[in-house]
């Protein structure tokens, strides 16, 4: 059952990938996948205070590994999340303002999710939990409990665990564990120190 989730995925990928960004530009309320026949209008992409990170991701899908290089920046009226192979060949530039998601996609990427459930992913470790949870079906919850913040169905059910470590006084993003599909993303911040 994992195994054919993950071939949607890839397939969704492929077809996501197609489209490019005419499918992305008609897309006013944006959703992703939460688990199989659930999905979830995104929260607004709107934050108090603007993120900005350069970041390492590495996915994990059947054993396989995907490793991208990603520019996050959310300016506290859009987000953009640029991504970039490990040797630089640009893949995929996702913008998500007021009036959706826009997509630019360089090439096809089978070992990773769809781009717009990667943003989704990074929305889901940074936004505030009261964004998110307005957005979930009902009986969902999204909690934070230490060092982990966990997305559950209406069942109690796991669905995504997101980890966290404090860096330079931020509580970043380590891992995000997407049980149901059964894939994973680590997160390696390589900002300058500066």
């Amino acid at each position: 059952m994992k195994t054919r989730i993950s071939r949607t995925i890839f397939s969704a990928l492929i077809l996501f990938l197609l489209a490019g960004c005419a499918l992305s530009q008609d897309q006013e309320h944006p959703q992703a996948w939460l688990k199989r026949g659930t999905k979830v209008t995104l929260p607004a992409p709107t934050l108090s205070s603007p993120l900005r990170h350069q970041q390492l991701l590495t996915a994990t899908v059947n054993d396989k590994q995907q490793s991208l290089l990603v520019m996050l920046d959310a300016d506290g009226q859009k987000i953009t999340l640029a991504a970039l192979s490990p040797v630089g060949i640009r893949l995929f530039k996702v913008t998500y303002d007021a009036g959706g998601i826009h997509t630019e996609q360089s090439m096809a990427l089978p070992e990773l999710p769809p781009a717009a459930q990667v943003l989704a992913d990074i929305m889901l470790s940074y936004w505030p939990i009261k964004d998110w949870q307005a957005q979930l079906p009902e009986g969902w919850q999204l909690t934070d409990i230490g060092d982990k913040r966990m997305l559950t169905d209406a069942k109690g059910e796991l669905i995504t665990e997101i980890q966290y470590q404090h860096q330079n006084g931020q509580r970043e993003p380590v891992m995000i564990i997407q049980h149901h599909f059964d894939y994973q993303i680590s997160v390696q911040n390589v900002d300058d120190p500066s």
